[in-house]
């Protein structure tokens, strides 16, 4: 099979996989709401459907660039290694995992495994394959798509991370925030 349709199946399977997975969640004490969603939320799709735009044999003044078959498969290694890092923060998070800015029962700081690593690892691995799919593309459009993407996922970061220091224990989420980097390893932590 082709590198191109292996990105396909990739983000069909994760798609998929995810969508069913939404029933493992514990019920929401409290949420955020749609209304304060929405900006978030409107990118996210819009990004999505730009970088979703077909690239394969597009010659013309919206591709950037060509990838040879070994950087092909290296963005589908990329994809399939940011899948896996978002799908092992969901699996830590268990039942308190949700697709919108709620706080759940017994909801407590976790700070193991991927939270370890960056504050926001399924969107740090939804980023990855997110870029990783823009490079295998090498048009202007799947550029765009992911660097619209990229302020959809910060604003929603910024958003929980707001939520959850009023909704947790402030001082212990403050802490964290101090000691792991919001959706870069290595990169800045808050002040």
């Amino acid at each position: 099979m082709r590198p191109g349709l292996w990105i396909i199946a990739l983000w069909v399977a994760f798609a998929a996989s995810w969508l069913l997975a939404a029933g493992w969640s514990s019920s929401a004490d409290k949420r955020l709401g749609l209304r304060g969603e929405l900006g978030f939320r409107v990118l996210l799709i819009l990004g999505g459907v730009i970088l979703a735009v077909r690239a394969h044999g597009y010659v013309g003044p919206l591709r950037l660039w060509f990838v040879t078959w070994a950087e092909a498969w290296t963005c589908v290694g990329a994809i399939a290694c940011g899948f896996a890092f978002a799908w092992w923060a969901r699996i830590r998070l268990g039942a308190l995992w949700s697709g919108q800015i709620t706080r759940k029962t017994d909801h407590r700081v976790i700070d193991s495994g991927p939270y370890a690593i960056v504050r926001h690892p399924i969107y740090t691995g939804l980023l990855l394959a997110v870029y990783a799919t823009a490079a295998a593309k090498g048009t202007v459009t799947g550029v765009a798509g992911a660097l619209i993407i990229t302020i959809g996922l910060w604003m929603k970061a910024r958003m929980e991370e707001q939520w959850l220091a009023k909704e947790l224990d402030a001082s212990a989420y403050l802490a964290y925030r101090r000691r792991v980097p919001m959706l870069l390893p290595f990169g800045p932590k808050a002040r």
